[in-house]
């Protein structure tokens, strides 16, 4: 199947899903990335569109602030810096002089597409090349 197909149903999908209202006078808990989120599952695919969910063993965390700070156990070498959200895309700016894992522009800044699902946070990159779709998966923890 054509990846610009999958990435539209993709799309129709997702506006299906979260873009209707609730308009019976009920107050719904607006979701938050304010926490401490473990990554749990990742998902991918080999290319033929058999992709699934597979478990993580002690994934790595983000704990995000109300003041726009986040820290990481992502990676050894910048453990922190600041994000913005801006409709459902997060940019996390890791303010670690010189840090660059050579994969993200500019270097230290990573944009992640997300979605909320039930007690989750799917986290989408931006910059990565999924032919057939990446993700990965996190749990609120206390």
């Amino acid at each position: 199947m054509d990846t610009k197909l999958k990435f539209g149903i993709l799309g129709l999908l997702t506006i299906v899903l979260f873009g209707c209202s609730n308009d019976d006078g009920n107050i719904e808990t607006e979701k938050s990335i304010i926490g401490n989120w473990k990554l749990i599952e990742i998902y991918n695919d080999p290319g033929d569109g058999s992709g699934s969910w597979n478990s993580v063993d002690n994934g790595y965390t983000y704990n995000f602030s109300e003041n726009g700070q986040f820290t990481s156990t992502r990676f050894s070498e910048c453990s922190g810096g600041n994000y913005t959200i801006d409709s459902n895309q997060l940019t996390l700016d890791f303010d670690c002089d010189g840090f660059t894992t050579g994969i993200e522009e500019p270097e230290g800044t990573f944009i992640e597409n997300y979605t909320f699902e039930s007690n989750t946070v799917i986290f989408v990159p931006t910059y990565l090349n999924c032919i057939e779709g990446c993700g990965w998966k996190f749990e609120k923890v206390n």
